[in-house]
């Protein structure tokens, strides 16, 4: 990339960025600490990428994603994944209207901009698929009829540890679809003391303003389509994914025995496309390999499975993926 060029892709992102520490500042007056939790939501929302959170209750998982729709000035739903739920509850169905003697659609919540699916796992698989089919596609079908979802169009689902009593494991397959696997942390002990200070108060709510409009967000996620990507860190990314899948051509023998199925071509794109949205936040016109490290760990947590050996051995897959960042040479 010419010397021209990447300060003309440096002009539009400090354009383009002027809204992010808006909407930092509009989150963080509700959400204490869990910065880097907030860092990567805003990832997810700049690439465009679906995020599943993971986190036991009490978190603030719900009050995140719900903050960060008050922040932006856009459609927003909250779906309860239920065990009892139906398809039709989040996509619509048809209603046989009387007057007319034909049946006339009623959209469902999935209608909106930034759906926040609350305990997803709590769902029966026919309700998850439904999900997770507008997310891939971005349209929905009811009856003979398919609609085109609005852009933006943003999918935050949470859920809780599946040990949890009362829950579905998502299969693998669909977990693909989600950009993102989040796993949200308790707070520090000095930010629970304001979290105990601001928050243990009955009937108080604070509303935030709108800090970005979704032209905002959308010309953003045009911009970060011409951020730069040197070749020297595509190899890094792909010599990454890679190592998932063959991890003796890379000198991590040890690794075949743990790992069932490595990352899929998604989990490529992904990482392009996150470290693309990182190096925005960051104000740069090209992705360095440091972004594709801070972000790599959310892309392949949920996308690295591991073999009945591994867990007898009470390993992770975060446990495999720390191992290839250590190994797999930095440009």
């Amino acid at each position: 990339m010419t010397k021209f060029s990447l300060s003309k892709i440096n002009d539009r992102i400090t354009k383009e960025s002027a809204f992010i520490n808006p909407l930092r500042a509009s989150i963080s007056e509700v959400i204490v600490g869990q910065d880097e939790l907030i860092n990567k939501i805003l990832i997810g929302l700049l690439a465009n990428g679906h995020m599943l959170l993971e986190g036991v209750p009490g978190l603030a998982k719900t009050l995140t994603v719900n903050t960060l729709a008050q922040a932006i000035d856009t459609g927003f739903q909250r779906v309860q994944f239920t065990p009892d739920m139906l398809p039709a509850d989040l996509l619509g169905t048809l209603i046989f209207n009387q007057k007319t003697g034909g049946f006339e659609t009623r959209k469902g919540p999935i209608f909106s901009n930034i759906i926040l699916a609350d305990e997803i796992n709590r769902a029966p698989s026919k309700v998850q698929s439904a999900l997770l089919e507008a997310m891939q596609e971005r349209q929905v079908t009811i009856g003979e009829e398919t609609f085109k979802l609005d852009a933006p169009f943003l999918v935050l689902a949470t859920q809780n540890p599946i040990e949890q009593e009362g829950t579905y494991p998502l299969p693998e397959a669909q977990v693909d679809r989600f950009m993102l696997k989040l796993k949200v942390d308790y707070p520090q002990k000095d930010e629970e003391r304001i979290i105990l200070r601001q928050v243990a108060k009955t009937g108080v709510t604070n509303p935030i303003k709108p800090a970005v409009k979704p032209k905002q967000i959308l010309d953003a996620q045009k911009t970060i389509n011409d951020i730069y990507v040197d070749e020297k860190v595509e190899d890094y990314i792909l010599n990454l994914v890679f190592a998932t899948r063959n991890p003796d051509e890379f000198g991590l023998s040890d690794l075949s025995q743990l790992i069932e199925y490595g990352a899929s071509p998604r989990a490529t794109i992904n990482l392009v496309l996150a470290s693309k949205a990182r190096a925005f936040l960051e104000h740069r016109g090209y992705i360095t390999p440091e972004d594709v490290r801070y972000i790599g760990k959310d892309i392949l947590r949920h996308r690295v499975i591991l073999t009945y050996e591994a867990e007898a051995e009470e390993m992770t897959s975060e446990d495999v993926i720390q191992r290839l960042f250590d190994s797999i040479e930095i440009p």
